[in-house]
C-alpha cells in the first residue's frame, strides 16, 4: 500500500495506541470523579494538556480539549462573534479557508453578521496590503488558515497579527493551525493570535480528539455547556484515551520534528524532479511553503477517474479536501485556475513514514493513467 493522503488523515501511531489501550481497559477513571482512580486520572489529564500545550506554543491553563479540529474551530469563532457583538459585527476570512471556518462564517451572516472573504493571489497567499484595507472600525474577528490543506501555502500570520494590533486592537485573531501542527513551530503570542485550533488525526493521533488554544487575555463564549468541564469552556467528560493517544503522538513528533521535516522535504524534492523527468507538462498548483503538500494538475485526465486507477494500484491520494467529499475545490478556484486544471488536480500529501518506493508507485500510476486517459 502506498498512502499519500495525510493532509486527510494519518494512520495512528503504535505508541498511541498502547497508551490508549491502558486508559480504556485499566486507568479508566473519569477525571472529574473524587476517588482514588478520578484523582490519578485527573494527575495524567493535567501532564498530558501541558504536553499539547507545549506543542502549541501556549500555556496549559490556555488549552481546551475539543473533539477536533471542526469543534475548535466553531468554539472559536462563535464564541468570539457573540462575546464580542457588542462591539461591532465585522468579521475578515478568506475564500479558501476550510469548510469549518467558511461555513460558520456563512452562518454568523444569517445572524446579521458581515464577513469580508479576502481573495488568494495564484500563489495561494493572501496579500497583507487587502488584508490592511479589509480591516473596519467593526471588526471584531478574524479568522486565517496557517497552512493551507489543499497547496501547501503558509500564510504571513505574524504580519496579519502586527496590523491587527496596530489598527483593529479589539478584533480577536484566530488562526487555523490544524495543517499546520509539527509542519512549522507554533508560536500564537509572536504572531498576536489569540485564538488557535488543532487536530489529532493529522499528526498520528486518533480521530475525534482537538484543541483549542485560548489566550489568557481574551474571554469567549462557551460553545458547549454542561458538567463544567476544562473550565466550563468545553463541558463532557474528558476522553481521556484520545487525550492519551494526542499527547503522546506529540511528543514524538515534538521529538523528530527536525527529522522529520528534513525527510519529507527530500521527499517532495525527489517527487518534483521525477514528474518534471516523466510528465514535464504537469502543472503544479500554487507554490507551497512546506513540503507536505503538493498540488498538481494534469490536464486531459479528470482526477476522479485517476484516482480510481491509483487506487487500483494500492495508491492513495485525494483530489482536494476530504471533507469536499469529491466535490470542485473552492481553493483552487479561489486562486483563480480554470476548470479544466481544477478537474484534473491531485493532491499528495506526505507524512515521516512515507518513502521514495511510495512516489515511484505514485508516477507509474500517473502514467497508466495518462496513456488510458489521454489516448
Amino acid at each position: 500500500m502506498h498512502y499519500l493522503d495525510n493532509s486527510a488523515t494519518t494512520a495512528v501511531l503504535p505508541e498511541a495506541v498502547e497508551t490508549m489501550t491502558r486508559f480504556m481497559l485499566t486507568d479508566f477513571g473519569n477525571p472529574s470523579s473524587q476517588h482514588s482512580m478520578g484523582i490519578k486520572a485527573a494527575k495524567e489529564l493535567k501532564s498530558y494538556r501541558e504536553i499539547v500545550a507545549k506543542a502549541m506554543g501556549a500555556n496549559a491553563d490556555e488549552i481546551t480539549f475539543t473533539s477536533g479540529g471542526t469543534e475548535a474551530i466553531n468554539t472559536a469563532i462563535f464564541g468570539a462573534a457573540y462575546k464580542n457583538r457588542h462591539i461591532g459585527k465585522h468579521i475578515i476570512t478568506s475564500e479558501f479557508e476550510h469548510s469549518a471556518v467558511k461555513n460558520a462564517c456563512k452562518r454568523l451572516e444569517e445572524d446579521g453578521f458581515t464577513v469580508t472573504y479576502l481573495k488568494p493571489d495564484e500563489t495561494g497567499h493572501i496579500s497583507a496590503e487587502d488584508f490592511e484595507n479589509a480591516l473596519r472600525e467593526d471588526t471584531i474577528l478574524v479568522s486565517i488558515m496557517l497552512v493551507n490543506n489543499e497547496v501547501g501555502t503558509l500564510q504571513h500570520v505574524e504580519k496579519i497579527g502586527s496590523i491587527i494590533k496596530n489598527k483593529a486592537p479589539r478584533a480577536i485573531f484566530h488562526i487555523d493551525a490544524v495543517q499546520g501542527l509539527f509542519r512549522v513551530p507554533l508560536t500564537p503570542k509572536k504572531w498576536n493570535c489569540q485564538l488557535m485550533s488543532v487536530s489529532g488525526h493529522k499528526i498520528g493521533a486518533p480521530k475525534g480528539i482537538g484543541a483549542l488554544y485560548i489566550s489568557r487575555d481574551v474571554k469567549i463564549r462557551p460553545y458547549i455547556v454542561g458538567g463544567g468541564q476544562e473550565k466550563g469552556m468545553r463541558s463532557g467528560t474528558e476522553p481521556m484515551p484520545s487525550i492519551a493517544g494526542f499527547a503522546v503522538a506529540c511528543e514524538i513528533r515534538q521529538k523528530n520534528m527536525t527529522e522529520d521535516l528534513k525527510h519529507v522535504s527530500e521527499l517532495a524534492e525527489y517527487l518534483k524532479s521525477e514528474l518534471q523527468k516523466r510528465i514535464p507538462w504537469a502543472k503544479q498548483n500554487g507554490q507551497p511553503d512546506v513540503p507536505h503538500v503538493f498540488n498538481v494538475s494534469l490536464e486531459g485526465c479528470k482526477s476522479e477517474v485517476m484516482l480510481r486507477i491509483l487506487e487500483s494500484r494500492e495508491v492513495y491520494v485525494s483530489a482536494g479536501s476530504a471533507c469536499a467529499k469529491g466535490k470542485e475545490s473552492v481553493v483552487l478556484k479561489a486562486m483563480g485556475f480554470d476548470n479544466k486544471r481544477i478537474d484534473s488536480a491531485i493532491r499528495i500529501s506526505f507524512a515521516p513514514f512515507n518513502t521514495r518506493e511510495d512516489i515511484d508507485a505514485l508516477l507509474d500510476g500517473f502514467e497508466q493513467g495518462i496513456k488510458m486517459l489521454k489516448r
